[in-house]
């Protein structure tokens, strides 16, 4: 019972936060501690759904960062940027979410396995603006925040993006691929986009057409 009053006020303190966020595309007092530029610390906690407060905030969506103008030179964002890049690379992730990490931003950054040397890809207050008919199942997807699962999801084929990167430029784009061993730029993207929803990908299951007919 106190563990569930506890959750109840976190909750409650995360709303008024969010709509106060809402008015102002600023970070919030408690994103700029997570952010930490008094700590010195470059990798960050990444929230896991096996924790009940954790879990509750990775399911609430998050909000556009302020005039894509201003991006350049947000210290807090370029910070928060260089410690999701850290982060992700000692997880061993192909992308990351600004929101696995407690900051409730539309901020990730995800593997260009589309590109050569497979760079590393900020992305900014992200738009889908288009996106391909049918969808696929994809074999295999995984998340940093739901630990030793794994399972075929729901997704579309290729995707027309929108979006801002670190120095304030602006992109559109054509992401395309779903193949694990080749190219699956368009699914990375997806799955880190659907964070920003508070979506996992566990919620998106299907079924390859030869696990259907077994």
């Amino acid at each position: 019972m106190k563990q569930k009053f506890v959750i109840s006020l976190i909750l409650l303190s995360l709303q008024v936060t969010m709509s106060f966020s809402q008015r102002t595309t600023t970070f919030t007092e408690r994103e700029l501690e997570i952010i930490g530029h008094e700590t010195g610390e470059s990798v960050f906690r990444i929230l896991q759904t096996t924790d009940p407060v954790d879990s509750l905030i990775l399911r609430m969506p998050s909000t556009d960062m302020a005039d894509p103008d201003s991006i350049a030179d947000d210290k807090n964002l370029q910070l928060l940027i260089e410690r999701l890049r850290i982060t992700m690379e000692q997880a061993g992730g192909v992308g990351i979410a600004a929101p696995q990490v407690g900051v409730l931003k539309n901020v990730f950054l995800f593997m260009r396995v589309d590109l050569p040397g497979k760079p590393l890809q900020v992305v900014i207050n992200p738009r889908m603006v288009a996106h391909s008919a049918e969808t696929v199942c994809f074999e295999r997807d995984g998340c940093l925040s739901i630990p030793d699962t794994s399972g075929n999801s729901i997704r579309y084929p290729w995707i027309e993006v929108e979006f801002w990167d670190e120095k304030g430029d602006f992109h559109r784009e054509r992401l395309e691929g779903y193949q694990r061993g080749d190219n699956f730029a368009a699914v990375i993207f997806q799955h880190e986009f659907d964070h920003l929803q508070g979506i996992f990908f566990t919620d998106k299951n299907c079924l390859l057409e030869e696990e259907i007919w077994k």
